[in-house]
């Protein structure tokens, strides 16, 4: 089968993203010690990887600023041997220049890059909330339905030379639509990237591919016949799909990803606790289902990565 991985399951943890806002959970990770801590956390848990934003302290909303990254890069590194993933993405009121600030200053081993622009719209989840913690909160997911998430081909180009060429680093390319896996080709025909190739593949944000499990047999079919064997794969769906898809994303030979970032919560209903308890989930289903969890020397084996003694934190 293309891009078989053995019996190897990768398993990516997303701390704290640019999605969730403070009043939504009490649990979300804000400042730089609880993004540490439960980053920490996570990989004791069994994440491999670490998908990592950052949040301004003082009120949550996201924040490029490389100093803040820095708070918690160095001390999660110091404490676990999981591949740190800092995101290009960022938060979808930065600019491309700012999205790439921090993590041009701490030239990790891998980052996030969505691979194309996009309806990002998070305006629907206004309506869940009565009160809120603080006054960005709502302008700013109001503001996605008028807004656009940009990663054009001359931003994904300049991004790959800047880290890819410049560093060394390797990507996570989320892929929000079946439109986003014929990009990605586009770019290795032109010489961009090197295989093997990680996708992740995303299902259930509004402007992107719904959660229809169909969906996750016809991305992975597209794949193959784009990618053949040069490709690792992996699934995250948003909020209530999260776990669902990522069993199913398994029992297909795929990697997983989850966290606060994608879900807040634990079951219907239940508000997760912490990033841990979400890792600890989907850790014991893989494991029910026959697999073994990849620990990071794996991953950094699967995915070709270039080792942690190369990063800059």
């Amino acid at each position: 089968m293309a891009a078989a991985q053995g019996n190897k399951v990768i398993i990516t943890c997303a701390v704290t993203g640019s999605i969730h806002t403070p009043t939504m959970s009490e649990y979300l990770p804000i400042t730089p010690s609880e993004i540490a801590e439960q980053s920490i956390a996570a990989a004791e848990a069994g994440a491999s990887i670490l998908h990592l934003h950052a949040r301004d302290p003082k009120d949550g909303r996201p924040t490029p600023d490389p100093k803040v990254f820095m708070e918690f890069l160095p001390r999660i590194k110091q404490s676990t041997d999981a591949v740190v993933n800092i995101t290009t993405g960022g938060g979808i009121t930065m600019t491309v220049e700012e999205r790439l600030a921090a993590p041009l200053q701490a030239s990790p081993e891998m980052c996030s890059l969505n691979m194309g622009s996009m309806n990002f719209a998070l305006h629907p989840l206004v309506g869940r909330y009565k009160t809120w913690k603080h006054e960005w909160e709502v302008p700013y997911l109001q503001g996605t339905k008028g807004g656009i998430f940009r990663n054009t081909f001359d931003d994904i180009e300049k991004i790959y030379k800047l880290l890819g060429e410049g560093h060394g680093t390797k990507f996570e390319h989320e892929c929000y639509d079946v439109g986003h896996l014929y990009n990605l080709a586009h770019c290795l025909d032109a010489g961009l990237f090197k295989p093997p190739v990680f996708l992740q593949i995303i299902f259930g944000v509004l402007g992107g591919i719904g959660a229809d499990p169909e969906n996750v047999n016809f991305m992975k079919q597209t794949a193959d016949k784009l990618f053949g064997n040069d490709y690792r794969w992996s699934v995250l769906a948003a909020g209530r799909h999260q776990i669902p898809f990522c069993t199913q994303a398994a029992m297909l030979g795929g990697n997983v990803r989850v966290g606060l970032e994608d879900s807040l919560f634990i079951s219907r209903g239940k508000l997760a606790t912490s990033n841990a308890e979400q890792v600890a989930k989907i850790r014991r289903i893989v494991e029910e289902l026959g697999y073994e969890i990849a620990t990071p020397k794996e991953a950094r084996a699967l995915l070709d990565l270039k080792g942690a003694d190369l990063v800059k934190f």
